[in-house]
């Protein structure tokens, strides 16, 4: 699986910048593809009582954003996920993209994947890009390095390096502190060749919840390309 690093993946509380990428670039990762926009959290972390995806950023819904760096780098089809009850909400922050189709929320995040990807399968798209809604920053140039990676592995993963420190505990002690060398915080999209990835989701144990989707293709055993990270800004 292609690892990426990319420092510009960072939350931030600036609105997100201009969609910019040179034609070449995205004539460089030119694949048919469909995106799975997961906006069916209830955003607790973030308080109050409407979900992040849904608040107003720089006179946009959240979700708007990542909706619009789809649409803007070519996605032929953008799932946004919902829980039940929040499909006027999300048409009202969707309003005008033609791309955009929703699809009902799961019990968990797992379940919320598998809503998207069932919306997509009969598509005939290529590849798939899977995103958190309450995740604003996306620009097209992340779209297009993740489907170049495609080109070689069958998955692409947006990762930053570990730069806290890092201790291991047990029972409100510090035990060791742990070397953070190779260790990665993993973002998203995460892209991934479709049909590897429904395969895999085929083949994941019942009742085990992957922290994230690369797990599932690591878990089927895609291949690591030897080839270094590549930086996305």
């Amino acid at each position: 699986m292609q690892q990426m690093t990319c420092s510009d993946f960072r939350q931030s509380k600036a609105a997100p910048s201009s969609l910019d990428i040179s034609a070449a670039g995205l004539e460089k990762a030119r694949m048919r593809f469909a995106a799975v926009i997961v906006a069916a959290g209830a955003g607790r972390r973030f308080g109050g009582n409407v979900p992040k995806q849904w608040r107003d950023l720089a006179g946009k819904p959240v979700v708007r954003w990542s909706a619009e760096a789809f649409a803007s780098a070519g996605a032929e089809i953008i799932v946004v996920v919902v829980s039940p009850g929040e499909e006027a909400r999300a048409q009202a922050s969707l309003v005008g993209l033609p791309q955009v189709e929703l699809a009902p929320g799961g019990a968990e995040r797992i379940d919320s994947v598998r809503q998207g990807l069932k919306a997509i399968s009969a598509t005939g798209v290529q590849a798939v890009l899977i995103h958190d809604a309450a995740r604003p920053l996306l620009q097209r140039r992340h779209v297009a390095d993740l489907l170049a990676a495609l080109a070689e592995s069958e998955g692409a993963v947006p990762a930053l390096a570990v730069a806290d420190t890092l201790k291991r505990g047990d029972g409100g002690r510090v035990l060791a502190t742990v070397d953070r060398a190779g260790l990665f915080r993993a973002q998203t999209p995460q892209a991934f060749r479709l049909q590897p990835l429904l395969d895999a989701f085929a083949a994941w144990p019942q009742g085990e919840t992957p922290t994230d989707d690369a797990a599932v293709l690591e878990r089927a055993g895609a291949p690591s390309p030897s080839r270094p990270a590549i930086p996305c800004s």
